[in-house]
């Protein structure tokens, strides 16, 4: 648990800004038909919420003062090849995870 309750608040709100962005194109054109590119590109959206999130925390980790961290590096570059390879977000995700514990214990 965080010792900030102003990032849950942060969260809960780009959550429920991230919720009504979709909204606005789903939700409010009732009955209209979208064209079906613009369909595929909105099932994406939550996806990419997630890089947006984790990319600053890889790049730019505060636990080194924002210099690179080689375990947080390759744990992206494990999840992002399994995530490739096998299409799975799940699996990405504890490889990913598995990898980073793996690499902190390795390298400490």
């Amino acid at each position: 648990m965080s010792e900030h309750p102003d990032l849950w608040l942060i969260i809960v709100a780009l959550g429920l800004g991230s919720f009504g962005l979709r909204f606005m194109f789903t939700g409010l054109l009732g009955s209209w038909s979208m064209p079906a590119i613009i369909l595929r590109h909105l099932r994406y959206a939550a996806v990419a919420v997630l890089p947006g999130l984790v990319a600053p925390l890889v790049l730019w980790p505060s636990t080194t003062d924002g210099q690179i961290d080689p375990a947080r590096l390759t744990a992206a570059v494990v999840t992002l090849g399994v995530a490739m390879i096998f299409k799975r977000v799940l699996l990405a995700i504890v490889t990913g995870a598995g990898t980073l514990f793996l690499m902190l214990y390795l390298i400490a």
